[in-house]
């Protein structure tokens, strides 16, 4: 994805934030070229119906073997808009996370925590007419990570989604209510501080399921909400 000076700097993080240390060997050293988009990037269609599977946005069953996966279930659903609040429909969402024990099913993480068989950590949905959409999922756990001296990551769920064609794509993550590591991530506090809110979900009674799951609010603006 190419970036216009046009970028705005009281939403988006900087790209060098020293602080982050893997920004310090991944922003441009040199001026960004901005590209111009090619017709088919700008009116054709990103996705359709048929990329989403039965189970897909539902992270507890999957990838299910034997079983439930463990950690408490919740729900994540929100709307997806533009700036003028209008509603994007039918862009796909994919998300992927930290198992309950803080461990993802990757080979390169290392951290020495359980997986977990019937967890698989991604899934993916398509945003309904009014731009909503909903996930089930567990509550991602925190884990240690090599940026700094005990560093710890918040709980968090990762979000990549397209806009209303294939040039308008947003890498994010989700943060939770009242997370005390938020407070000692550069990851998040590289984000400009009034734009922070932006990235924390919000606990709603509303969309829990009772005896079930737990519900958080997570909307998401293109071109507002903040980049990863």
């Amino acid at each position: 994805m190419s970036h216009s000076s046009g970028r705005d700097w009281t939403v988006h993080p900087p790209f060098l934030y020293p602080d982050y240390k893997s920004t310090v060997y991944r922003a441009p050293s040199k001026p960004l070229i901005p590209l111009k988009h090619r017709l088919g990037e700008l009116s054709g269609p990103v996705y359709g119906e048929e990329v989403v599977r039965l189970h897909d946005n539902d992270l507890t069953k999957n990838a299910a073997v034997n079983g439930e996966p463990l950690g408490q279930r919740i729900i994540v659903a929100g709307r997806v808009t533009d700036e003028l609040g209008r509603p994007i429909p039918l862009t796909l969402i994919e998300i992927w996370q930290a198992n309950a024990a803080g461990r993802y099913l990757h080979k390169t993480d290392q951290h020495p925590a359980p997986l977990d068989p019937n967890f698989f950590g991604g899934g993916r949905c398509l945003t309904d007419e009014e731009g909503y959409y909903k996930f089930y999922t567990i509550k991602p756990g925190a884990y240690p990570w090599g940026n700094h001296a005990n560093a710890w990551r918040p709980n968090h769920i990762h979000f990549s989604l397209f806009g209303r064609n294939i040039s308008n794509r947003l890498v994010t993550q989700m943060y939770f209510p009242g997370d005390p590591l938020l407070d000692f991530d550069p990851v998040f506090k590289s984000v400009p501080e009034a734009a922070r809110h932006l990235l924390i979900s919000r606990f709603n009674m509303d969309f829990t399921e009772e005896a079930f799951a737990l519900g958080y609010e997570f909307n998401i603006v293109l071109r507002a909400t903040p980049f990863e």
